[in-house]
């Protein structure tokens, strides 16, 4: 009987079964996949279609089809090609500091020392400041030319009185995002120190291997896979920096801190150009895109080989 009971239950029924059950189990998680779709792809689909026209709001009428003409004006633009290398510089360079400095931090911190969760507290506090915040609090306490802190504390040096936004905006705009990303890379490699077998170490100091060689034979192979990923995920959040340029510098002096997130700005609220801004904007997704998934296969690697251990 439960043979025939069986064979009498339609074939499609247990593979709609499962299909319900699939769709019961997703039910919960569409809203919040419909809101995630329309806030960012909707956007984007339109920002895509006045990519390909040419709309100019200062201009009544200017608005028609031109295909390619925008990326190919973005091509010639002397303008993108600096503020492309701006960005470049900016992210590049604060990640590496930071992920320099983040390590030494996080080597420190692995000791045992009185007052080390305090510490610790401390050196993650700037990551958690608001950007705009930040580059207010360093533009007017730390690199004021007549109150800031850092002339006070050269003064002893023959240094006083130098406006550093002024004279050197990159560089200061640079310190600013190295100081607030110096924690988060800190975090990375204390994570990654805390994952290293002890008895490796232990071994090497047996064999009478001294702590810088200790360091560079042992740990810092260790910490390449973390280091890999504490770049490139800084480098996709600094690579859309505004805030600080906005707050210090306004892209200034010249184009020595416009970057493309300030450039696709300037373009969309100051030029009031929406196709030429539009196609900034594909073209600074494509190029944020690429990093992205260099950083999700470095992710991906990183997972592979931590369950493979």
């Amino acid at each position: 009987m439960t043979a025939i009971a069986e064979r009498a239950v339609p074939a499609g029924t247990g593979r709609g079964s499962a299909r319900r059950e699939g769709w019961r189990r997703r039910g919960p998680l569409m809203p919040a996949l419909i809101f995630t779709i329309v806030v960012t792809q909707v956007p984007f689909l339109l920002t895509l279609y006045y990519s390909f026209q040419s709309w100019n709001l200062l201009r009544p009428g200017s608005f028609h089809f031109v295909g390619l003409g925008n990326y190919a004006a973005v091509i010639r633009d002397a303008e993108f090609r600096d503020a492309l290398l701006v960005t470049v510089i900016m992210t590049l360079g604060s990640a590496v500091i930071a992920l320099v400095l983040g390590t030494l931090l996080a080597l420190l911190l692995e000791r045992k020392v009185l007052g080390r969760g305090v510490v610790r507290t401390l050196l993650i506090s700037p990551f958690l400041i608001m950007p705009a915040a930040a580059g207010l609090l360093w533009k007017t306490t730390m690199f004021d030319p007549v109150y800031g802190l850092v002339n006070f504390v050269l003064q002893p040096f023959g240094v006083h009185g130098v406006d550093f936004v002024a004279r050197f905006p990159l560089a200061s705009v640079m310190t600013v995002m190295v100081w607030r990303w110096t924690p988060f890379m800190m975090l990375i490699m204390l994570a990654g120190l805390q994952s290293q077998p002890t008895d490796v170490l232990e071994a090497a100091r047996v064999d009478g291997a001294r702590p810088f060689a200790a360091f560079r034979e042992v740990t810092l192979p260790h910490l390449r896979p973390y280091m890999e990923l504490g770049l490139l995920l800084g480098a996709i959040y600094i690579v859309g920096t505004f805030d600080e340029i906005y707050i210090m510098t306004q892209g200034g002096p010249g184009t020595s801190t416009t970057n493309l997130p300030f450039y696709l700005y300037q373009r969309t609220f100051q030029g009031y150009d929406i196709g030429q801004a539009a196609s900034l904007g594909v073209a600074t997704v494509i190029i944020t895109f690429i990093v992205m998934t260099i950083a999700l296969r470095t992710v991906f690697r990183l997972f592979t080989e931590t369950e493979g251990r």
